[in-house]
């Protein structure tokens, strides 16, 4: 999760197209391959993904979309889950990464390289669901995702995702602090700008299992804000009807165990979760 940030990004809003995303991540590939797969995302391990698999409906033995798959840890767990799975990604470096590690560890995963916005290599109604896992606010063109999304789902079809939170993680947010360091509450401004934009940060923290140092190289990736109505009606306007809607809370003992999750479970949600049909 966000643990810094760096000003005077390589890229400009003017730049920001899915080519500029592709490349960023290409860039990213390596280090965030080895960083995830060494478990110092401790906001994916501990909190947000095992809250969406909570959120998840059954996928077992249905044919299974994952929008964003990166190098395919999450892809790999809906595989675990039963899912018959399919991962595109618009980084040719990591699509690179979750083929190796099929090969390595078989699953039956096919995975494309490729833009959410078009799925261009899949027929209509060819999926029972698509999931997505904290990309769907990391591509330009929302709509266009969640029509593509529509279109190779089947009648009745599942669409479930995650996302930061746009009303609390926006292009200004900031911790209030006390004198001692205690959390006040979460300051967040400038929800109504959409401009795009990149941030940079790591994953500061060391791992509990491994006992490794994560790497000081941020990640550099770009971002598009959006408001929770832009959702909303994105989803709505793709034919689609909102089932559920969760913004998971840290447990009481995870904020007890992690005083970095404390703040989360004390003042605001991270993360959205979003259900959704298609009609």
């Amino acid at each position: 999760m966000i643990e810094a940030k760096l000003e005077e990004p390589a890229l400009t809003e003017k730049t920001l197209d899915e080519a500029a995303v592709a490349a960023a991540w290409d860039r990213n590939a390596d280090l965030w391959t080895q960083e995830v797969r060494n478990g110092f995302d401790l906001y994916r391990e501990v909190y947000t993904f095992p809250a969406f698999l909570s959120f998840v409906p059954s996928i077992a033995g249905k044919r299974v979309i994952d929008l964003g798959c990166g190098e395919g840890s999450n892809t790999r767990c809906f595989a675990r889950l039963g899912g018959l799975m399919t991962g595109i990604d618009l980084s040719p470096e990591m699509i690179e990464r979750a083929r190796e590690q099929e090969e390595k560890e078989p699953f039956g995963i096919a995975y494309e390289i490729g833009s959410f916005n078009e799925l261009s290599p899949f027929a209509d109604e060819e999926f029972d669901c698509a999931l997505s896992t904290m990309a769907l606010m990391d591509g330009p063109d929302l709509s266009a995702a969640l029509r593509a999304a529509s279109r190779v789902l089947k009648p009745g079809g599942t669409l479930c995702f995650s996302i930061l939170h746009p009303c609390f993680i926006t292009p200004a947010v900031k911790w209030l602090t006390d004198e001692a360091g205690s959390y006040l509450g979460l300051q967040v401004g400038r929800y109504f700008d959409r401009a795009p934009f990149v941030e940079y940060w790591r994953f500061s923290r060391r791992s509990d299992t491994s006992g490794q140092q994560a790497s000081e190289r941020p990640f550099e990736v770009p971002r598009f804000p959006r408001t929770l109505s832009d959702y909303i009606n994105a989803v709505s306007d793709a034919g689609f009807r909102i089932a559920r809607v969760e913004e998971p809370r840290p447990s009481e003992e995870m904020a007890r165990k992690h005083d970095w999750l404390n703040r989360w479970y004390q003042h605001a949600p991270l993360v959205l979760f979003i259900l959704a049909v298609k009609a």
